[in-house]
């Protein structure tokens, strides 16, 4: 018993101990500075508005001293852009870096406002900014009325920005207006950014003790915490691609098609429905022309309706001109960076064509055909003589049944006969040649 106490005893104090050293660890892991990272490369999108805001979440939770973002990005949506801007002034709590890299990178369009709306602007050598044209960054075509208004606004959207960051307005306005563009080192001497980093190091070196919103940051040393994207913000993103959702679209029209065409095949039917699900979804995030997804349907109806009228091809040649321009239409609001190249559409045109003129076509021409079912289902089909044919008259054997069999020759038993008529339950055979 007096040995069993003593071992509890050790057991409580080496407890003890470990906890005492977790706390340790604990005030230790709490005291280190720390400073959160995301990287956002391609264009900008709603997803990346998605991954901006749960990085600074992420960033607050950590207590980190600052959230760097390193940035290269060709432009993207204006209305993601517009976001992402907000978040970054509301941020009052979290000092938001951004950072231009690797060498080689770009701020360009919609990273040029991104870029000026942070509150700490850095870039690495060999990197641009500008090009910040709202043609780049809109899409489409407008009119003139409507293309002086969209300048005059973003011309005023990154003057706001500038000035309320003390950064270079006039630039910034030349940016939008003339779609300049310039080096790391001329946006440092113009005040457009606020230092050229090396690398991620060097960064923090030189924003350590910065004040930001009353709080002088200490990220001399810090540990950088890498904020990756997750698994749904990948998968959004990937499907956000206007390459990625013409694909869908295509396997949502052979799926459902090809479910109507072939009742039961389960399969086909699924996959396009939830392609279809999957193109509402991103056509919901993206600014999507109305009159592709019109021009799209329309080349569906042209394409059935040749398996029904003797059109000698003119319906399918106009189903395939819609499809490729409802397809060109269909991402034509997008900007220049997200825009969807020739080298997609014909091919995907191509394909959509000969499916409708080989799989749908003959499928709905079964589809609406007068079936054979029964015993004239059996004419034409290949027999076994069980009974020799002798004056005329014998046995055959078929689909596990036995037939009565008649015929104008006499045929051996083992051999194999065509049935060429059925009356009643009579098999009128012939020799199989």
């Amino acid at each position: 018993m007096k040995q069993l106490t003593i071992i509890i005893a050790l057991l409580c104090l080496a407890a003890g101990h470990g906890k005492a050293q977790e706390d340790t660890a604990a005030v230790s892991d709490t005291s280190t500075t720390r400073v959160a990272m995301i990287s956002v490369e391609g264009s900008i999108s709603p997803t990346t508005t998605n991954y901006i805001n749960r990085g600074m979440a992420r960033a607050r939770e950590l207590r980190a001293e600052a959230l760097i973002i390193q940035l290269d990005t060709p432009g993207g949506l204006l209305e993601s852009t517009k976001d992402i801007v907000q978040l970054f002034l509301e941020s009052d709590d979290m000092p938001v870096v951004v950072y231009v890299a690797p060498e080689g990178g770009r701020a360009a369009s919609a990273g040029t406002f991104i870029t000026m709306a942070a509150h700490i602007a850095a870039m690495a050598p060999a990197t641009t900014i500008g090009a910040a044209s709202p043609v780049q960054m809109g899409g489409g075509q407008q009119d003139s009325v409507m293309q002086k208004k969209i300048f005059n606004y973003s011309e005023s959207f990154i003057e706001s920005v500038a000035n309320r960051r003390d950064r270079n307005a006039e630039w910034a306005k030349s940016a939008v207006r003339d779609g300049e563009s310039i080096t790391a080192a001329e946006a440092l001497e113009l005040n457009v950014i606020d230092f050229i980093s090396n690398d991620r190091e060097e960064l923090l070196e030189q924003i350590d003790g910065r004040v930001i919103g009353g709080d002088t940051l200490q990220t001399r040393n810090a540990k950088i915490e890498e904020i990756p994207t997750n698994l749904a913000e990948t998968l959004l993103s990937f499907i956000m691609r206007p390459e990625v959702m013409l694909i869908l679209t295509m396997i949502a029209i052979y799926g459902i098609i090809g479910e109507v065409t072939n009742p039961g095949a389960i399969v086909p039917g699924v996959a396009g429905v939830i392609a279809l699900i999957l193109v509402l979804y991103a056509s919901a995030s993206m600014p999507i022309n109305i009159a592709g997804f019109a021009l799209i349907g329309l080349a569906i109806v042209l394409f059935v309706a040749e398996a029904f009228t003797p059109a000698f091809g003119i319906l399918i040649g106009g189903g395939a001109v819609a499809f490729f321009l409802g397809a060109l239409m269909l991402f034509q609001d997008l900007p220049q960076s997200m825009a969807l190249s020739w080298a997609w559409l014909v091919p995907a045109t191509v394909l959509t064509t000969l499916f409708f003129v080989w799989i749908v076509t003959e499928g709905i021409r079964i589809q609406f055909s007068n079936s054979i079912t029964g015993k004239e289902s059996m004419i034409g089909r290949e027999a076994e003589i069980v009974e020799p044919i002798k004056e005329g008259r014998g046995r055959i054997f078929i689909s596990g049944e036995y037939w009565n069999a008649v015929s104008d020759e006499e045929i051996g038993e083992g051999e194999t006969c065509k049935i060429i008529e059925i009356n009643g339950l009579t098999a009128k055979v012939k020799r199989s040649t």
